[in-house]
């Protein structure tokens, strides 16, 4: 946030902090080393600026201190030695190491925080300090309090939201760090909140502004020439902020005519031809406006400067980055969007996702002067302004809260998801910032079964979750044809569904009801008698078997087929509903023959690491995990592709069994399209292996039998006995003994 120079007051100080009181820098007209928004990765110059000198009515100056998080900040964390946070702690490029994590905050936060607030205290005093400005340094809003003096914070999360899923997972012993941080920023007077927001209910009121980007200096032209690109030469500039250790770049991963401009690459690094390594000092906002598409981890700047820029963005997963399915959810809505699985990126598939990613045609249209209007908003609240309070305040923490809710009640494993109700509200400037509320429409429940929809087998015995089913594969033919014409609200998962079955063959399809304990809870790994009962939720799996030469590849896929060049194989292709606002992909492949180790199937230990090499991709073992215990416990064999669609009622992470719902819908629908007649008992012990075996989640049988075997209306008795040679040390699942219906009294 600089100073400008300007009548005969001489030259305006801002001081500010970035993270660490001892670099308490001042900001003046021309030096910007500490101050930007959060997220961006290299600092030139600041994005939130005034273009007049920063005084009160009485033309005193104002000073302000800001402090900047130390995570995320690529820049900032290079030059500052951050003392009053520490973010996140990642074990790799891609990966959060969440219990490391809380670890370094208790070391840098918890235990000195006394000190600390002492210090700051004392510091923001002793410079008479106008307002305090956090982005988003907790403690730096409790010392401001103490102080005296006004506090604002500048953000799209908050390290609460942040640390609650860590704890929950990682920690629980560190709880009480997401309580006190939350304590820390209601001490803060409003939020100014960027576009692609988390819940952040500590915050009393929030302000939204549009988003926060840096300026351009050069045009697409003027770089191009310096770079000495022509104009016709497609362009990816791989913006990762620290690239997987032990990674090479080869000439093979860009399409032909394509070149990559690398940023951050080590001077050690050898490059191929077609890859060019960017200056340390290159100002990234200007090369990414000249490309053709970015390539990258998703992060507030990248965000946001694609959608600025209109650049369409490849990215990548992050593990535990939980602020990534706000930004990403942002970024699809605006056609700017193109997720790269994991292991394409790692083993050089990238010329279908970037033939993909230049054929998007971003299309934001809100404002970019965040930092303007940020800035305006900081110097009025210094001056004294007080902002009027959000009418709405109390229900956007409701809101909030409940979001957050679900975060802390999430079982480890399972999936961050956006509820469909929590949408980006509109800004103050009637400026969208994000996504439109999902519209909920009942009378799907209602349809009857499809005309142009034979059912040659079976019965959708009145249910109208069936039904409406069948009348969403129906419509799967008709949605093909408007993929080529993108709508801006139109989720990625149905795009996938709609090109994944071939309509002239026949689809399979099962339905599995989750579980609701009525007694006995876990008691069936001790041989207990527990009762269970179906829900009205459930789980639905479409599955086609087909000759490769008739399956419709993905075209990654397809790429990777042609790469190996063995001429087409069968294919697993999975589509998951329900995936497209949550924290993993709403599509997963895998040839078949990857289940193989020579002759044999791989064991399930193998198959557990397969698995595991993409957290993003690990939801795929409930599903395909079915597949290789049918060919290691019945001996079966796969010899044509397999497409399945996913769709699932059944709340995740709720202690209702949307896992054994899921693997017993997948189960009973691959065995009925390739003619295997399994009793419903032995299918529920065959599910209960992929969850032990292929998921390695250690669990009874009660799920699997009561979504395998149970009836509506009535609950499911069980007596489970443990095999007498059970081991302490090693997980062994019971054996169900007994079971019977008993009918549901009124």
């Amino acid at each position: 946030m600089p100073n400008t120079s300007g009548g005969d007051k001489g030259e305006k100080e801002w001081r500010s902090v970035s993270g660490n009181r001892k670099n308490q820098g001042k900001t003046r007209a021309g030096n910007t080393r500490a101050v930007a928004p959060n997220g961006f990765d290299d600092i030139d110059e600041p994005s939130m600026s005034l273009d007049m000198v920063a005084e009160d009515s009485l033309n005193r100056p104002l000073v302000f201190a800001y402090y900047v998080t130390g995570h995320g900040f690529g820049h900032a964390t290079r030059v500052v030695e951050v003392l009053l946070d520490c973010g996140a702690v990642q074990a790799d490029a891609l990966t959060v190491d969440r219990l490391a994590s809380l670890e370094k905050y208790s070391e840098t936060a918890v235990v000195p925080r006394d000190t600390i607030l002492a210090t700051e205290v004392e510091w923001l005093k002793s410079i008479k300090a106008d307002l305090v400005v956090s982005d988003v340094v907790p403690v730096a809003c409790r010392a401001a309090a103490d102080a005296g003096i006004r506090s604002v914070c500048v953000t799209n999360f908050s390290w609460d939201f942040i640390y609650a899923e860590y704890v929950m997972a990682a920690g629980h012993h560190h709880r009480s760090i997401v309580w006190q941080i939350a304590e820390d920023y209601s001490h803060c007077e409003f939020l100014i909140r960027l576009p692609g927001y988390c819940p952040m209910p500590a915050f009393r009121d929030a302000i939204d502004v549009p988003l926060v980007v840096r300026r351009l200096h050069k045009s697409r032209e003027e770089v191009r020439k310096e770079l000495g690109i022509p104009e016709d030469v497609k362009i990816v500039i791989l913006n990762f902020g620290g690239q997987p250790s032990g990674w090479t770049l080869k000439e093979e991963y860009l399409p032909h005519g394509w070149l990559c401009l690398v940023c951050g690459a080590s001077e050690s690094l050898d490059l191929p031809p077609n890859f060019v390594k960017l200056a340390k000092d290159t100002y990234t906002p200007d090369v990414i406006a000249a490309s053709d598409c970015m390539l990258g981890k998703i992060g507030y700047g990248t965000v946001s400067e694609a959608l600025a820029f209109k650049i369409p963005f490849v990215f990548v997963r992050r593990d535990y980055f939980n602020e990534e399915p706000f930004l990403r959810n942002m970024l699809e809505f605006y056609q700017a969007g193109v997720e790269m699985i994991r292991r394409d990126l790692l083993t050089g598939h990238w010329r279908p996702y970037l033939e993909r990613a230049v054929s998007l045609k971003p299309c934001y249209e809100g404002g970019i002067n965040g930092g303007e209007v940020a800035a305006r908003i900081l110097q009025d609240t210094a001056s004294g302004k007080n902002y009027t309070s959000d009418k709405l305040s109390g229900s956007r923490r409701l809101r909030d809260a409940i979001v957050l809710g679900y975060q802390l009640q999430r079982v480890p494993g399972r999936d961050l998801s956006i509820p469909d109700w929590y949408a980006n509200a509109e800004n103050e400037l009637g400026l969208r910032t994000g996504s439109p509320t999902a519209e909920m429409n009942d009378d799907s429940f209602r349809m009857p079964i499809p005309e142009d929809f034979e059912i040659l087998h079976g019965d959708v015995m009145g249910l109208s979750d069936t039904m409406s089913f069948l009348k969403s594969l129906s419509e799967l033919d008709a949605a093909l044809d408007s993929v080529k014409s993108p709508e801006k609200n139109q989720r990625r998962e149905r795009k996938a569904a709609a090109g994944l079955f071939n309509w002239e063959e026949d689809i399979y399809v099962a339905r599995a009801p989750g579980r609701l304990d009525v007694m006995g809870g876990i008691a069936d790994y001790s041989g207990s008698l527990v009762l269970q009962m179906p829900t009205r939720e459930a789980c639905h799996v479409a599955v086609q078997i087909i000759h490769p030469t008739k399956q419709r590849l993905w075209k990654h896929a397809q790429a990777r087929q042609n790469a190996k060049g063995k001429g087409l194989t069968p294919v697993l292709q999975i589509v998951s509903y329900g995936s497209e606002l949550s924290n993993r992909g709403p599509t997963f492949d895998m040839d078949l023959s990857d289940f193989m180790d020579g002759d044999q199937p791989m064991s399930y230990e193998q198959a557990r690491c397969y698995f595991a090499r993409d957290p993003s991709q690990r939801w795929a073992a409930y599903i395909a995990g079915t597949i290789l215990v049918l060919m290691k416990e019945l001996g079966i064999r796969f010899e044509n592709s397999i497409s399945m669609l996913v769709s699932s009622a059944v709340p995740e992470g709720k202690g209702v069994s949307s896992s054994a719902s899921v693997e017993v819908a997948t189960m009973s629908a691959v065995a009925a399209a390739h003619g295997l007649n399994i009793d419903p008992r032995e299918l529920a012990l065959l599910c209960q292996k992929v969850e032990n075996h292929v998921v390695g989640a250690p669990c009874g049988v009660m799920d699997q039998m009561t979504s395998s075997c149970g009836e509506a209306n009535k609950l499911l008795a069980m007596v489970c006995q443990v095999p007498a040679s059970l081991v302490i040390s090693e997980f062994v699942a019971g054996v169900c003994r007994q079971s019977k219906s008993i009918d549901l009294l009124p």
